[in-house]
């Protein structure tokens, strides 16, 4: 199990990488790294799936500068992060904390 200290201190050590897939979705959102950045270093881990390959990942909630809510997808181990995607979580799919998902009928 991770916590987000530790995701944290990765992020803040540079011990990361960008995926093609995190740079071609941040293109076409219109997500700024520094947003990223922000939504990591402020953020809180509401999903972890340690049986996700290629490897751990967890999501994470945090907000950009101008307080909107970001999802940031990250693959995890004890050197270093993969982005793996980021997005603005949609209401129609997450419940007002933008913590919980929806129940799919």
């Amino acid at each position: 199990m991770y916590d987000i200290e530790s995701v944290q201190a990765l992020y803040t050590n540079h011990a990361v990488e960008y995926s093609q897939h995190f740079r071609i979705r941040m293109k076409e959102r219109n997500i700024k790294f520094v947003d990223v950045r922000m939504a990591v270093q402020s953020g809180e881990i509401i999903e972890q799936d340690l049986q996700d390959v290629p490897g751990p990942s967890v999501l994470i909630l945090g907000y950009t500068r101008d307080n909107k809510p970001l999802h940031v997808a990250v693959g995890v181990d004890d050197a270093k992060l993969v982005l793996i995607t980021a997005y603005f979580p949609t209401p129609t799919l997450w419940e007002a904390d933008y913590k919980t998902r929806k129940a799919i009928d």
